[in-house]
């Protein structure tokens, strides 16, 4: 029988664990399965409220500390939790790294504004803790290479907050495509429809006594405070995120990177018009990717191909002998003139997640990589960064896969990364 630790040695063993990208062994010893895993919740908005019910609602897991640069959303977040285990102890922050300073923490959680998701994630990789991180991964693509380097020096867990990934669905559509029945597939379709707000004006004001706004800045541009750029509109807003097409691309390119990993990336060619207002990301958006053997359209309304008529997200792949077309939750296949929505005879061979959070917790306790794991993340999150600079610069680049540069263009080469504001660069990158 395998020998447990017990939670404290867990903790030790844990931060001295730097071993591989794929499993990260405990030699033979495991966390015992009564043991708690100690979380703290970084990011406290919509999507952090998420998070604290989840995890606090999962048996194995005990919330010990509650972090918000604004303070209501702290106390809002307390309360919530207070509802589901009133004798919780969890302590209220206002910052992250006074949570990453606390031995007793085990892993974290991080639904901030993209901008702060890179630093948040390498700076508790190095104090020992595990991550899990809302979409998209970075703000820019450079974060996502510095963030997989330091997990291969520390040996974190990472898993990719895209609960979608866990559903039976994607599950199914992946085991088909991969079966090989529909042939080659060589074109797939993606689409997300839907505008970013009219944002009218910026009332540009002191901030609010509860919001620290300089540490909510962070590493992005010093800007002066409007209620408008704060909170779930940052995300309107190009110094902090990219708009609908970076919200939902990761939901909906996870299928392809599932089904058919992508590889040998060669063109970016983007399009697309501003949003009205003062927002500044894109009102719609088309990008054609030309990778080694596919290529791959993005589209802000669905594209004329049977099934994607009424679909407000989808994927639609093009095989050589089939097609089929998929959103979250259903797909279409269409072969030899039939529609159907599964082929009985292709095997399950996908083992079915146990949920994408208790996902996380399971590969904490045993040190292999969960569903949505940093090396992936970061694959399918890089296309997405380099259609936004396409769209930018308003011109068709072209890729070195191999180098992970573009080819003869030294301005598209520059925004792969955002230099940090120096008050808050605290990674030294």
């Amino acid at each position: 029988m395998k020998k447990s630790l017990n939670r404290r040695e867990f903790v030790r063993y844990s931060a001295l664990t730097t071993l591989g990208l794929q499993f990260l062994p405990f030699q033979g010893t495991k966390a015992a399965p009564s043991d708690k895993v100690r979380v703290a919740h970084i990011g406290l908005g919509g999507m952090g409220l998420n998070h604290l019910n989840w995890f606090a609602n999962l048996p194995e897991v005990e919330i010990v500390a509650l972090c918000d640069v604004d303070d209501t959303h702290a106390q809002e977040a307390l309360v919530k939790l207070k509802a589901i285990h009133p004798d919780t102890k969890a302590q209220l922050y206002s910052d992250f790294r006074k949570v990453l300073e606390r031995s007793d923490v085990d892993a974290v959680t991080i639904a901030t504004p993209d901008h702060w998701h890179a630093q948040i994630t390498i700076l508790a990789f190095q104090a020992g803790k595990d991550v899990y991180s809302e979409k998209p991964l970075s703000y820019a693509k450079r974060e996502g290479d510095l963030m997989l380097a330091s997990q291969k020096d520390t040996g974190r867990i990472f898993q990719l907050g895209t609960q979608i990934h866990a559903g039976d669905n994607y599950h199914r559509v992946a085991e088909i495509i991969q079966s090989g029945v529909l042939g080659k597939i060589k074109t797939v379709r993606l689409w997300k429809t839907g505008e970013p707000p009219l944002i009218e004006k910026l009332n540009f004001q002191a901030p609010p006594s509860h919001l620290n706004w300089d540490m909510w800045l962070g590493p992005a541009p010093y800007a002066e405070y409007a209620p408008e750029k704060c909170h779930f509109s940052y995300r309107y807003f190009m110094e902090y995120s990219g708009g609908v097409f970076q919200d939902f691309w990761c939901h909906i390119a996870d299928i392809v990177w599932w089904s058919i990993a992508p590889t040998g990336l060669k063109k970016i060619s983007a399009n697309g018009e501003v949003s009205d207002g003062v927002g500044d990301t894109p009102k719609w958006i088309d990008v054609d990717f030309k990778f080694k053997k596919l290529d791959l359209h993005w589209t802000s309304v669905p594209p004329d191909v049977p099934g994607a008529a009424g679909r407000g997200i989808g994927a639609y792949f093009e095989g050589t002998k089939g097609t089929l077309v998929c959103d979250y939750n259903s797909r279409e296949i269409r072969m030899d003139g039939k529609v159907m929505d599964d082929i009985p005879e292709i095997p399950k061979t996908i083992v079915r997640s146990p949920g994408h959070q208790q996902n996380f917790i399971d590969a904490v306790k045993s040190r292999s990589q969960p569903e949505s794991y940093l090396e992936y993340a970061r694959n399918m999150t890089m296309p997405m960064h380099l259609a936004l600079i396409s769209f930018k610069l308003k011109e068709e680049l072209k890729w070195n896969a191999k180098k992970e540069l573009f080819k003869n263009h030294s301005a598209a080469n520059q925004m792969l990364f955002r230099p940090y504001r120096e008050k808050w660069n605290l990674i030294g990158a």
